[in-house]
């Protein structure tokens, strides 16, 4: 039996956690996930350290500080994750969260000093493991470092597509094909430059998610309960993030002013919006895989994507993209938590927003799952992409968007002349110009010379 400021309840006997997290399963039965991974991970790495500073200024024994730091350790291990029973969506701005990190170690650490769980007279949840804390910087804190840590896999995934990216690019830069806007056809270009081109937005995706978790560097510990620092002691205040940092190994600093880093969450907002931003410029791009690679026989058919499944359960021999529209869906969903999370931040009131824990949720699943589109993408889709290159080759030579290339020789309206009669008669645009005697063989060889239409050099050079 134990007993809170609520009242008393039972507690299983062989639970390590207490009476406050346990009325926060039953308050909170939201999403049936439990607290990320990786968050209980750093909500342990931050008491750790907290205890390693409370120590250091004398208002833990060493005894104390000992057991707490060596429960710690077997978190950080691993062990007790069928402890942490609080659903990941709760109100109370992640109180349960960290009173069910504070129990857990509570009683672990009692047990260690030869104690009894849920006695709480050897160590307090609240008064030794929670000491110099509020949950108010605690959870901010344990979110911007599992930001940190889930930012890290992102970054790794995106650099592996840029880098097979390139490789198609080099792989595809003899492979002449139309160019299209508006899905119309526009000019040639090499598929290689298309390729290209996917590298270049993932490299600078990359860029933005590297420089915005610069911004997760900057905690609120210290600050408790509003950004005041009440019952912190200076010895605790001046070695907590130092502590902290080096533990984690993150470059951390106090944010300049503690209330304003208490209360205001965009800094989360900024990361889910490049990380959103990214997702979008991936789903771009898996619509161009789509288009590029539809039919087989009667859509674009420029590119095959590799075979990875079968595409009906009524046609027979049908393969769809499929990996590319699971980068799409979770494009949506990661657009859909973005909305969530600046809805969350912008909500906040006075000295506290109490809505960290769904930003957290949110933002933490948006990352997660784009980690994984990503390899996917990467692994079972951009990898084993080949060319049609005879096909490409063909829908360029009949295309009447090589008639571009002609309005600096005969001008835009002749030009012009010659693509609509091209469409209506059937013939191609090398066909009718020779045919009309607007130019000569050897001329016309020149400018219409699919490779030199896609080189900037090639172009200057053969203006007239």
């Amino acid at each position: 039996m134990e007993s809170d400021s609520i009242g008393k309840m039972e507690v299983p006997q062989e639970a390590y956690y207490g009476v406050q997290s346990l009325r926060a399963k039953q308050n909170f039965p939201i999403t049936g996930r439990r607290l990320h991974p990786a968050f209980i991970h750093n909500l342990a790495q931050i008491k750790k350290a907290a205890a390693f500073a409370n120590g250091a200024g004398g208002y833990l024994t060493k005894e104390k500080e000992e057991a707490i730091v060596q429960a710690c350790e077997e978190i950080l291990d691993g062990r007790f994750a069928e402890e942490f029973i609080v659903d990941a969506i709760q109100g109370g701005a992640g109180t349960s969260a960290n009173m069910n990190m504070n129990e857990v170690i509570a009683n672990r650490a009692a047990e260690l000093l030869g104690g009894r769980k849920g006695a709480y007279d050897r160590v307090h949840p609240n008064d030794d493991v929670n000491m110099s804390q509020s949950t108010n910087d605690v959870v901010p804190t344990a979110g911007r470092l599992t930001v940190l840590d889930l930012l890290q896999p992102l970054v790794c995934q995106l650099k592996r597509l840029e880098s097979e990216l390139k490789r198609k690019e080099e792989e595809f830069d003899d492979v002449i094909k139309m160019g299209r806007t508006q899905l119309q056809d526009a000019v040639p270009m090499r598929l290689g430059q298309t390729f290209h081109s996917y590298a270049c937005m993932v490299a600078r995706d990359r860029g933005r998610i590297e420089e915005a978790a610069k911004e997760m560097h900057t905690v609120n510990l210290g600050g408790t309960a509003i950004g005041s620092a009440i019952n912190v002691s200076e010895t605790y205040l001046e070695q907590i993030i130092p502590t902290l940092s080096r533990l984690t190994g993150y470059p951390l600093k106090r944010a300049e002013d503690l209330f304003d880093a208490t209360e205001n969450l965009d800094s989360f907002v900024t990361v889910s919006g490049i990380v959103k931003t990214c997702a979008l410029d991936l789903s771009k791009m898996c619509n161009d895989l789509r288009l590029l690679s539809s039919g087989p026989t009667t859509g674009f058919g420029e590119i095959n994507l590799p075979a990875r499944q079968n595409g009906s359960s009524i046609m027979p021999g049908k393969v769809n993209p499929v990996i590319p529209e699971v980068v799409n869906q979770v494009a949506f969903h990661i657009m859909g938590h973005d909305v969530t999370i600046a809805m969350a931040a912008e909500a906040g009131q006075m000295e506290l927003n109490a809505f960290g824990p769904v930003v957290f949720y949110n933002l933490f699943e948006s990352i997660t799952t784009l980690t994984e589109a990503v390899k996917t993408l990467t692994d079972n889709c951009v990898s084993g992409i080949t060319a049609n290159r005879e096909h490409c080759r063909q829908l360029m030579e009949g295309s009447v968007g090589l008639a571009t290339a002609l309005c600096p020789y005969i001008g835009y309206a002749k030009a012009a002349q010659i693509a609509k009669e091209a469409l209506k008669s059937q013939k191609t645009v090398r066909e009718l110009v020779l045919e009309k005697g607007l130019m000569s063989e050897e001329k016309l060889q020149k400018i219409l010379d699919p490779y030199a239409m896609t080189d900037v050099a090639a172009q200057e050079k053969a203006r007239p």
